[in-house]
């Protein structure tokens, strides 16, 4: 099937064709006439899909056949609403739309936190069809009286298993409760939980469901491998691999934020270019870290997650599981960052001993055997042949305390405190002689109302 075939006008059509897309990814596919028809959606898909493209061509469509239409003169007024959990994300949405909007006269304001407000509310100010927002600044500027959400009609939802995460429930309900009931709502989530569903019902009318199964996003375009090697050995491995691929751009991806700057440090020891981006850095210093990184200033960019999520990087050549993920889904999320536009695609996995229940439960997820790779000089046996762990705490035994726990026979007391007759301590013998009490009010150590000191004069006085 062609673009051409889908029903899209030709000032579209003539944009995705100057981007060199001709055929729609199976979202694009199912989404887009869904949309046209003004149907609300229910979406699951993960990144590398073409998702963003799935609903913003059928939006700026039915914009621009209705401005069109009407041809109304003055200010233009907010039509549709899109929502997105970070900054890169919401940047990345706002220039697809660009791209796609290129010959349809339609404009778009993206907004986010963390910079000063004032471009964002003068492009306000001259009007736009199309808002692109994080749900923080939003409220703010809403707050503000600088946006009005009461003539919307298109309201999206992106990348809604990450706002949960996020702590963004309570913005999202506090952003529904501003639109009006009458409007086409999306709602896109790479995972489906109870919650994410739950929340989906709060914003949807009889929707439509697009789901796109995780095998179909990972298979034939990505090269995947797994690398035994043990925690020790993982930032030589590292080192070892991007000296291996000296023109490739990498992105490696660390559990925590303080893993990730430990890698850049230790890739800086080798002279390795690299840079990390996560949480703790502000947004416009992962905005410039990530433009370096596409601009080819440095090799490897080590991210978290959460960091990761707006990275769009064409021709990213290899991605790095550092640490391996404890949610299956997010392996797949992660590992699309790489092969997309038709590029052929390569990620690796560090797997040390801890870690081989993740790759079992990844397998089981993708349907998939995922080779080993075991001609590299960190290869750990060892790891190799141990069986998975189950991964989770083990619960307390019955007998012992409520925590598992067997008491310390040393420090077992009784409930009231005092040493217990088998274990406790014996008490301590009392001083010989007797030992008269101050009275009170009157001793040495007795402190003023006002906090008088206590002085060698007042500590000689005759009782």
């Amino acid at each position: 099937m062609k673009f051409s075939d889908l029903g899209i006008i030709s000032p579209i059509l003539k944009a995705i064709e100057k981007l060199g897309y001709s055929e729609p990814t199976p979202i694009q596919e199912q989404a887009i006439p869904i949309l046209l028809d003004g149907h609300d959606l229910l979406g699951s898909a993960q990144t590398g899909t073409g998702k963003t493209a799935a609903f913003t061509i059928p939006i700026l469509q039915r914009i621009s056949t209705s401005n069109h239409k009407q041809k109304k003169k003055g200010r233009r007024q907010l039509k549709a609403l899109i929502i997105s959990p970070t900054r890169e994300l919401a940047l990345q949405i706002s220039d697809n739309i660009a791209s796609y909007s290129k010959f349809t006269g339609a404009k778009t304001v993206v907004i986010f936190g963390g910079v000063r407000q004032h471009k964002q509310t003068s492009a306000l100010r001259n009007g736009a069809d199309i808002l692109v927002a994080t749900p923080g600044r939003l409220l703010d500027l809403i707050g503000q009286g600088y946006i009005r959400l009461n003539q919307i009609e298109y309201f999206v939802l992106d990348e809604a298993d990450q706002m949960l995460d996020m702590g963004f429930i309570h913005d999202i309900k506090k952003i529904i409760g501003k639109l009006p009931e009458k409007r086409q709502s999306l709602f896109f989530s790479a995972t489906m939980p109870e919650s994410i569903i739950a929340l989906s019902d709060q914003i949807l009318n009889n929707p439509k469901r697009v789901t796109i199964a995780p095998e179909q996003t990972t298979a034939e375009k990505v090269s995947q491998s797994i690398y035994y090697v043990s925690k020790a050995n993982k930032n030589d491995l590292l080192s070892h691999v991007a000296e291996e691929n000296p023109d490739a751009s990498i992105l490696v991806f660390s559990r925590t934020k303080h893993g990730a700057d430990k890698i850049v440090k230790s890739l800086h020891k080798s002279n390795i270019r690299s840079e990390a981006i996560h949480g703790n850095k502000s947004q416009n210093a992962r905005q410039k870290t990530l433009d370096r990184f596409k601009k080819g200033k440095f090799s490897v960019l080590v991210a978290t997650d959460i960091a990761a999520r707006g990275i769009d990087v064409s021709k990213l050549s290899l991605v790095v599981n550092y640490d391996l993920p404890n949610v299956p889904e997010t392996y797949v999320h992660r590992i699309g960052r790489t092969g997309r536009a038709q590029e052929i695609g390569e990620a690796i996995s560090f797997c040390s001993g801890g870690e081989k229940g993740y790759v079992r439960d990844i397998e089981r997820l993708i349907s998939q055997k995922i080779p080993v790779e075991s001609d590299h000089p960190f290869h750990d046996q060892g790891t190799a042949d141990r069986s998975p762990k189950k991964h989770g705490k083990k619960p307390g035994k019955k007998s012992g305390n409520k925590y598992g726990r067997k008491p310390d026979a040393k420090s077992a007391n009784k409930p009231d405190g005092k040493p217990g007759k088998k274990f406790g301590k014996k008490p301590e013998a009392k001083p010989k002689g007797k030992f008269k009490k101050p009275s009170d009010g009157n001793h040495p150590f007795k402190g003023g109302s006002k906090g008088k000191r206590f002085s060698k004069k007042q500590g000689n006085k005759k009782r």
